[in-house]
């Protein structure tokens, strides 16, 4: 949200009394002399001070949700049963939506929020920010399979992905089961991976999102709030 329009509905008075306190340098932001008022704040990401005053406004809401089976991850669907039609009414806000996405038949961590500029951030490719998947394949997963995932796997029509990190954690000639890290998110990147290997992916679940980890004690189905030291590994990612 912008800065003058944070102060003024925090109670710091009209957007032009807030533009006089700014250009009054009396505003600073994590330590920052902040002098313009279009400048993107967030008192729950930064430690914003009017005067040495802390700023306690909450601009926007942050949830961890844990992505059921057959739920899509949208706003709204016709069809389908949506991940914010899991949230409880009084936590429905104009703006809210889930950052990325994750397959109907994918279970997992998803952030839902309306920061659209913290999603744009988390997202944008150039960023590289790291996912990590628990995912269940069909036959045997081989050191040929890491070397190959290791090089960056080679879709139909040469699409290479970039280099990924995939660690074996049990095996059989009938299944196994790994872990997988990538840094982009190509449309259906990982069961195309594996296919590419061969195996076909029967169980897929997020577990992180750069630096993020989804909470081991939240249910399926289930959302919450994030707390204050996930807030705070999320502000490198809010410019």
């Amino acid at each position: 949200m912008r800065l003058d329009k944070l102060l003024s509905e925090t109670g710091y008075g009209s957007r032009r009394q807030v533009k006089k306190l700014i250009k009054g340098k009396q505003v600073r932001i994590d330590g920052e002399l902040i002098l313009t008022d279009n400048y993107n704040a967030d008192s729950q990401l930064q430690e914003i001070l009017v005067a040495g005053k802390k700023v306690t406004h909450n601009t926007h809401v942050y949830y961890m949700l844990n992505k059921p089976n057959g739920v899509v991850s949208a706003v709204r669907d016709e069809e389908n049963q949506t991940v914010l039609d899991l949230l409880a009414p009084e936590d429905i806000r104009a703006g809210l939506f889930p950052v990325g996405r994750l397959d109907k038949d994918t279970e997992g961590l998803l952030l839902i929020t309306d920061n659209g500029q913290l999603a744009h951030q988390l997202l944008v490719p150039h960023k590289e920010i790291f996912k990590t998947y628990e995912v269940k394949v069909n036959g045997l997963a081989t050191t040929e399979d890491q070397e190959a995932f290791d090089k960056g796997i080679i879709f139909h029509g040469d699409i290479q992905c970039k280099p990924a990190k995939l660690t074996i954690l049990a095996q059989s000639p009938i299944e196994s089961h790994v872990l997988l890290s990538i840094s982009e998110g190509k449309f259906h990147q990982v069961k195309k991976m594996f296919l590419s290997v061969g195996k076909k992916v029967t169980y897929l679940k997020r577990l992180t999102m750069g630096p993020l980890t989804l909470d081991e004690d939240l249910a399926v189905g289930t959302y919450r709030p994030l707390n204050q030291r996930e807030l705070d590994l999320l502000k490198p990612y809010f410019k």
